[in-house]
């Protein structure tokens, strides 16, 4: 175990939520100290994928925190310097374009501009249908940015959904302790062939 002091924020691709609950889990097993945070959606929307409180109680187990959830929650997470990384896990096409336009509205925004102003790495790992199209050119600003990591990612469907990505979970853990490091995991863009 070591002593980063990580923050593993949920947006609400519900569909996404079992692998990042499992990466969630095994970023638990590696660094003691994993706090919880659900956007607004996340924390309140019951989907065909479960319900938002068996997500909650999930993550408060696994992690023996309790959720942070409101912009008020998070916003400390900045003036008291509380992580030494934010994961974003899923990132949705959402939040992404949000983040490229520097808008704080919600619990997961904020926790990322309060996290920034120190200087302090930011990992996102995408989960949106439109990543190459809507949202390409926010991927792109953010690639470009200061302290914005990606954990790879590939086209889930590149025939019946071919504008959608998503992140490698199964990655996640790397790119973690090279994102504490300052270093872009590569290559960022992966066979989607190599993930089926």
């Amino acid at each position: 175990m070591t002593d980063n002091r990580i923050g593993f924020a949920f947006c609400a691709s519900c569909c996404t939520y079992d692998k990042a609950v499992e990466a969630f889990s095994e970023i638990c097993g590696i660094y003691n100290n994993v706090t919880p945070i659900l956007s607004g959606n996340a924390y309140t929307t019951d989907s065909r994928f479960g319900t938002a409180q068996a997500l909650i109680d999930r993550l408060e187990s696994i992690s023996g925190k309790k959720v942070l959830h409101s912009i008020c929650d998070v916003e400390p997470i900045g003036p008291k310097a509380l992580l030494d990384l934010l994961i974003v896990a899923p990132c949705t096409g959402n939040t992404l374009a949000k983040l490229a336009s520097g808008i704080t509205d919600t619990s997961v925004t904020m926790a990322v501009k309060a996290h920034l102003r120190n200087d302090r790495p930011v990992l996102l790992a995408v989960s949106t249908n439109d990543g190459l199209s809507g949202n390409a050119s926010n991927l792109g600003k953010l690639l470009n940015r200061k302290n914005i990591f990606f954990v790879p990612f590939y086209q889930d469907n590149p025939l019946k959904k071919p504008c959608s990505v998503i992140a490698d979970f199964n990655l996640l853990s790397d790119a973690v302790r090279l994102a504490l490091e300052g270093v872009q995991m590569q290559p960022i863009l992966r066979c989607a062939s190599a993930q089926v």
